[in-house]
């Protein structure tokens, strides 16, 4: 149950890092909603993290929750905000899910 809690989380830091990307595509109050939507998938990843941490061992979650964050923020960079899919930038988001999925079999 706490690497499915620990997945959702890494998804929040991707919501909120979304959020981010699309409030500085906005203004006025459309803005305003994106950063309350930031606010909240933060409070709900920062959570999560905490409740999974006092499981799993602190270097092993943070390290899968950033690479979760780090490997869907790139992602809907590619796909949501148009940035360049060059072929490194793909290469090394590979060795990243790959290091993620290593953790995930190394630990309890």
């Amino acid at each position: 149950m706490n690497w499915i809690l620990l997945i959702i989380a890494g998804l929040f830091e991707v919501a909120f890092a979304a959020c981010l990307g699309k409030a500085k595509e906005s203004t006025g109050m459309e803005a305003t909603y994106w950063y309350g939507g930031f606010l909240a998938c933060l409070s709900a990843s920062m959570l999560l993290l905490v409740k999974v941490t006092q499981q799993l061992p602190i270097g092993t979650a943070y390290a899968v929750w950033t690479g979760i964050g780090a490997v869907g923020t790139v992602l809907i960079g590619i796909l949501v905000f148009k940035e360049p899919a060059t072929f490194w930038r793909l290469f090394f988001i590979t060795t990243l899910i790959i290091s993620i999925v290593g953790l995930k079999f190394v630990s309890n």
